[in-house]
């Protein structure tokens, strides 16, 4: 695991966490805000007015409402990135990076408005009589590039598993383990039933579907966080400080949290962002392409509200529900996950400045520190060498060595910092945590307390499944680009296995796995958009002035 997981770190040091690729990702949001004139602050209130059907008209061509095609899209994006991935882009980068995160939703809301536009308006009908769309049919219809729809149509495929079968089942078994110790493998194959059942009824069973779970699991997430901010409300402002006043600088070391520089916070930040609300991915435009609508802007519109939604409003909440409640830099007794541990050849104590700033520097890969290759010496499941143990990028404590849930003793072999699979041993101790975990645990510490814990669990249940089920969509959608509809069942049958064996996987391969499906279906899009830049102009000024024709009444803004 841990070979395959080092692999999947070098690719995506290469891609999804490279610099290059969030710059161009930021700068892409950038260049459509000041291209449109800010299209996210002036056109807020007609996106909420076309979501309650305010533009449609009679013979409108389409699978499904606005409304039934937002919750869909927000299924998609409302999930274990608003959990666990706030939890993890924390984790990394410290209270900065939720910074980073919002500034991505807040550029990734045109960024969408363009996106959604674009392939709305290049739909087709496919041999079924349903509607396909997407970014593949705006790059093979207006901008004759067959290969590059190709290419976004094959990194579809690998990113409904990277982005919406494998991380959300993953974060749902954890969160059901660790709240009521249910067998990851039966909750594995308990919801993988239920999607197999949902996903065979094709959009408009999972549009009924999701439009009925979105409202519901986001008023019991919301409800319950909010509580726990409300307990915990000494440390409101001080949260808030903490998530600007480091930005530039990046998170400083506290508690158990070794710091953050302001090149990793701003790039987690970032990754993490985009991970929660798709912005730039081309997913959401899959969703909107079924939507009922006449004028494609009208639609492109009603995907602006999705960061908004996602990242501003939800992202920003658990963020705040963990900083309050302090539980990102605190250690927690956890089993180790091996993709998450590094075994030093040296003592390096976190209460010694000079060997924090290594550690830091270390976990931020600007230093290399010697990693332990040898014997474990172990009695009663201590173990008597002098060296460090790294955890989920803190320095572990108490850590006992475990075989079938029993102290070991005896000599376990370390290679390269590693325990082997084939050694048979597990480690249990105190060190930070991560992804739903951590949230979960930030939900206790309040009114609640153990209690709290529930509500992540059935939260992420509904938000991680409806994930799963929108995504299963966007991934048909592409297979039957790619090989026509009779593809698609196959398709389905191998996502239903993959997302039952999720269950029981690394978490942290599964997220590495998942920056780089991410970044490979984006890079595409956001070439393809940029070079209709003009055109999205032109469709804006159009529909304004069918809009001003409707509605002579209202104002209407005047690019």
């Amino acid at each position: 695991m841990n070979q395959l997981n080092n692999v999947l770190s070098l690719i995506d040091s290469f891609i999804g966490g490279s610099s290059w690729f969030v710059f161009l990702l930021l700068g892409t949001g950038v260049f459509f805000t000041v291209y449109l004139k800010f299209p996210q602050f002036r056109y807020l209130k007609h996106s909420l007015r076309i979501v309650r059907g305010k533009f449609d008209r009679e013979g409108d061509v389409g699978d499904t409402s606005h409304f039934q095609a937002l919750t869909t899209a927000l299924s998609g994006t409302v999930g274990t990135g608003n959990i666990a991935g706030v939890a993890l882009a924390i984790h990394l980068g410290g209270p900065a990076a939720l910074f980073w995160m919002l500034v991505t939703a807040l550029l990734g809301m045109t960024t969408k408005f363009v996106e959604v536009t674009l392939s709305h308006k290049y739909r087709e009908k496919a041999e079924d009589g349903s509607i396909a769309g997407g970014p593949m049919y705006y790059m093979k219809n207006r901008l004759n590039m067959k290969w590059l729809a190709a290419i976004f149509a094959i990194a579809t495929v690998f990113s409904s598993f990277g982005t919406g079968s494998l991380p959300q089942i993953n974060s749902i078994a954890n969160s059901v383990f660790s709240t009521f110790g249910v067998n990851k493998i039966i909750t594995g194959g308990i919801l993988s039933l239920l999607l197999a059942f949902v996903i065979i009824g094709g959009i408009k069973r999972i549009a009924k579907v999701t439009s009925r779970l979105v409202p519901i699991m986001a008023l019991i997430y919301f409800f319950g966080a909010l509580a726990v901010i409300f307990y915990n409300y000494e440390n409101i402002i001080p949260s808030f400080i903490s998530i600007f006043h480091d930005v530039f600088t990046g998170s400083a070391a506290t508690g158990g949290f070794l710091g953050a520089g302001f090149a990793f916070a701003f790039n987690r930040g970032v990754n993490r962002g985009l991970f929660s609300n798709e912005a730039g991915q081309g997913s959401a435009p899959i969703a909107h392409a079924a939507a009922r609508a006449h004028e494609p802007v009208s639609e492109g519109l009603v995907a602006l509200l999705e960061p908004f939604i996602d990242t501003i409003i939800i992202c920003t909440i658990t963020g705040l529900v963990i900083l309050s409640s302090g539980v990102w830099s605190q250690k927690f007794e956890n089993r180790f996950q091996d993709a998450d541990l590094q075994i030093l050849a040296a003592s390096y104590s976190e209460t010694d400045i000079q060997d924090r700033e290594k550690l830091s520097s270390f976990l931020a890969e600007k230093e290399e520190l010697p990693l332990y290759t040898g014997q474990l010496q172990v009695s009663d499941g201590k173990i008597s060498n002098d060296l460090t143990i790294v955890h989920a990028r803190s320095v572990a404590e108490q850590v006992v060595v475990l075989q079938d849930d029993q102290p070991y003793s005896g000599i376990v072999e370390v290679v390269n910092g590693h325990i082997p699979t084939d050694e048979n041993v597990e480690l249990d101790g105190y060190s930070l945590i991560h992804s739903a975990p951590l949230t979960t645990e930030a939900f206790t510490k309040s009114w609640f307390g153990s209690y709290g814990s529930y509500i992540v669990a059935i939260g992420l249940l509904l938000f991680a499944f409806s994930t799963a089920i929108s995504w299963s969509y966007y991934g048909d959608r592409a297979i039957t680009y790619l090989f026509g509809v009779k593809a698609v069942v196959y398709y389905r049958i191998v996502y239903v296995i993959g997302f039952f064996i999720a269950a029981f996987t690394d978490t942290t391969i599964i997220w590495t796995f998942s920056g780089i499906t991410i970044a490979l279906m984006t890079i595409p899009n956001l070439i393809g958009i940029l070079l209709l830049r003009k055109e999205m102009k032109t469709e804006v000024r159009n529909f304004w002035g069918e809009y001003a024709e409707r509605f002579p009444d209202e104002k209407v803004p005047i690019d």
